[in-house]
């Protein structure tokens, strides 16, 4: 992956990141977030995979349609 690629990409996972609301929740805490995606790959290695990723899948793709409803009506309130 060339460098301006990696760049995007990483600046990408860091909005899913906010927009999940983690900052705030964790009040910044770098170690809680690290031990929340350390859990959540644990997660991602058990027997259950499947049914964690079709769980994680629909609870994100909720939450990006939720946020373009959002976004859409902001656009139709100006």
């Amino acid at each position: 992956m060339k460098r301006r690629e990696r760049t995007r990409h990483l600046i990408e996972l860091g909005g899913l990141v906010v927009k999940a609301g983690i900052i705030e929740l964790t009040e910044d805490d770098r170690a809680v977030m690290l031990g929340l995606l350390v859990e959540a790959a644990a997660r991602l290695r058990s027997d259950d995979r499947e049914q964690v990723l079709t769980l994680w899948r629909r609870r994100g793709m909720r939450t990006f349609h939720d946020a373009a409803d959002r976004a859409m009506r902001t656009i139709g309130s100006d």
